[in-house]
């Protein structure tokens, strides 16, 4: 579904991504995993758009898309949930969700999505009338996470969707990517939280100094001595 062919992405002079390979097939959940300022926020940046490459190539169904400014990105089905969630905090949940949908003109479809979101999160439906702002964290990645879905991506990418939330929204978060996930979407999950990452992806990689240093099966890369001393606590 997705491939990313030897991509070198610079701020300014600065070279924040080298040489990086990665491939997802459709249905998997991959993630990316590695230390703060690793790369991994720049490498969903590149897929989106938002920082394109110096060089190499980002390949969408086999089509290169490394050229294409974000909202067609968007428009050919891939849809990204920002570190830190980024909502509009003076717009309502509903609003939030309706810009979600900005670019879909099948109502029927949008008020299917609108259906399984509020299924979903049930404390969204609750919470509908109120301001993004007014929500806690948790409420606001779950938000984040919706809105995402109202574009009904077929490739969903999550960048750190774990920061700042307790233990059990965590586990909550992680259980909903999963049904996201069983109900079709293709997942590419970057998270600092390796040990929840690796338990629920297919595949993973590991990043350090924008490089990829690791790939493998991610029930292997949690057994890895090496993964589980930098990354585990182990």
């Amino acid at each position: 579904m997705l491939e990313l062919r030897g991509i070198n992405t610079y701020y300014g002079n600065i070279q924040a991504l080298r040489d990086v390979n990665i491939h997802i097939a459709e249905g998997e959940i991959v993630t990316l995993i590695g230390a703060n300022g690793a790369g991994k926020s720049t490498t969903l940046m590149t897929i989106c758009g938002g920082t394109p490459p110096r060089s190499g190539e980002v390949l969408f169904h086999g089509k290169p898309i490394q050229h294409l400014k974000p909202n067609k990105i968007v428009a050919l089905g891939i849809s990204q949930v920002p570190e830190g969630r980024l909502i509009f905090p003076d717009l309502t949940v509903q609003e939030n969700l309706d810009l979600g949908a900005f670019l879909r003109t099948d109502q029927d479809g949008i008020r299917q999505d609108m259906e399984y979101i509020f299924d979903l999160f049930p404390i969204l439906a609750q919470r509908k009338r109120q301001t993004g702002g007014t929500l806690s964290g948790g409420e606001q990645q779950m938000l984040a996470i919706s809105r995402a879905i109202m574009a009904r991506p077929s490739l969903l990418l999550l960048d750190e969707p774990s920061l700042g939330l307790a233990p059990i929204i965590i586990q909550q978060i992680f259980s909903i990517i999963e049904k996201i996930n069983a109900d079709g979407t293709t997942v590419f999950l970057v998270e600092q939280n390796a040990n929840q990452a690796l338990r629920i992806a297919n595949r993973a990689y590991v990043m350090e100094n924008g490089r990829i240093v690791m790939e493998d099966a991610a029930d292997r890369l949690l057994a890895n001595p090496d993964v589980q001393k930098a990354y585990l606590g182990m």
